[in-house]
């Protein structure tokens, strides 16, 4: 996920320079575009990842805890 962050500072500093010359030209529409590309994506990446419930957190570092423990039939 890191590698997505880095690619989006890189185009936020392009698209800032790009902007700086010309607020208004079509460059700095599409440097923009393709800062926000990269940010729905990293987006997308997180909700794509499962999420561990807090007891699973705490039975991951803990699993002797009697909470952790399970009963199979």
């Amino acid at each position: 996920m890191s590698n997505i962050q880095d690619k989006i500072e890189q185009e936020l500093q392009e698209a800032r320079e790009v902007c700086s010359v010309d607020s208004t030209s079509a460059e700095c529409a599409a440097a923009w575009d393709a800062v926000e590309e990269l940010q729905a994506e990293a987006s997308h990446q997180k909700q794509n990842t499962p999420q561990k419930s807090s007891l699973e957190q705490y039975c991951d570092t803990n699993p002797d805890a009697p909470e952790c423990r399970v009963y199979e039939d």
